[in-house]
């Protein structure tokens, strides 16, 4: 188990050894607060996009579904007849300049594992940059846009939002419910009561915490050919090996033990990098990864190799929410036109 391994343990877990990083945490805290407060009282200048933008982020350490639900927004959006444009850090990429506008042919080593299965997945114009607000001005020079999502962001006040967002895992919850380096929080917890609305990852229903959102497994798909088939692909019992290189691999795992299949679990660090010979697993069985894990094994896949789909789900109460938010929020915001 490496170093952050055991810290996310402690975090979600509990260790005495936690007190002795209360000082470094305090100091974390101060700094975290005042940064907010900064922006809030217009000490430090942010950038307004002419479009309205809406964050969706966590105060977390470690995967609490973001991807998921970003694509569940992109298509709920475009339903309702509205152009969507996606802005990300771009977490490991290393394209040759930021911004950077992500293109489905990409590798994951240029674009970040994250935005390439979003453009993958969705075709929705993506622009990475650490700067938020650079990129969503590349964003809207590129492309003719209602709206911008932009995932992570929660803490980057130089980008102005209309809207926040927040993933938080149902069954982890905030941990220790202590700020960085004592707990797994980027922020105090009562930021929350300063977002526009929580959904809890892995909650059917509505709590006074937050609106109820699931993630589905809804197919299989081989990264070699790209055919889709249903998960009664493996029938129950079937054994095979699991890959998940997420924030959270054990809710991977867990999917997969819902399914009734039988995982040989292999997680790996959050973004990591593969290469054939880690995945040369024995026994030989079939292998079935997370869609963000297949984006950057596709060229070297075996035939028997799988990403399990998912979907999020979010409770009605949500998407009524939503609906009534965004409605406001486009009566208020005249479209940006990109250039041709």
């Amino acid at each position: 188990m490496g170093l952050s391994d055991r810290l996310l343990a402690a975090w979600y877990q509990g260790h005495p050894a936690l007190t002795l990083l209360r000082p470094l945490e305090t100091l974390y805290k101060g700094v975290a607060l005042g940064r907010r407060r900064a922006f809030l009282e217009g000490r430090k200048p942010g950038w307004k996009a002419p479009v309205p933008v809406i964050v969706v982020g966590n105060i977390t350490i470690g995967g609490t579904g973001k991807t998921p639900t970003i694509l569940w927004l992109i298509e709920h959006c475009r339903r309702a007849g509205l152009r969507v444009g996606v802005i990300s850090r771009g977490y490991g990429a290393r394209p040759p300049r930021f911004p950077w506008l992500v293109n489905a042919q990409d590798g994951a080593s240029v674009a970040g594992d994250e935005p390439l299965l979003l453009v993958r997945r969705s075709g929705v114009p993506l622009a990475i940059d650490p700067d938020r607000a650079q990129a969503a001005r590349a964003l809207l020079a590129a492309h003719p846009l209602d709206l911008i999502l932009c995932d992570d962001g929660l803490q980057h006040y130089r980008l102005a939002r209309d809207l926040e967002l927040v993933l938080i895992d149902a069954t982890r919850g905030l941990g220790n419910g202590r700020c960085l380096p004592a707990g797994p929080l980027r922020e105090p917890p009562q930021r929350l009561a300063a977002v526009d609305a929580v959904l809890c990852n892995g909650q059917s229903g509505d709590t006074a915490l937050g609106y109820g959102m699931t993630l589905a497994p809804v197919a299989l798909v081989n990264l070699v050919s790209g055919e889709r088939v249903g998960l009664d692909h493996f029938p129950a019992g079937q054994a095979l090996h699991a890959v998940a290189g997420i924030g959270n691999p054990q809710r991977f795992f867990s999917t997969l033990q819902g399914l009734n299949w039988r995982p040989t679990e292999h997680a790996f660090a959050d973004h990591a990098l593969y290469s054939e010979a880690q995945l040369a697993f024995e026994p030989p069985l079939p292998l079935v990864m997370t869609e963000k894990d297949a984006v950057k094994c596709q060229a070297f896949a075996g035939p028997d190799w799988w990403y399990l789909a998912v979907d999020a789900q979010p409770s009605p109460a949500f998407v009524a929410w939503f609906d009534a938010r965004l409605a406001q929020l486009m009566a208020g915001a005249p479209p940006a036109t990109g250039s041709p």
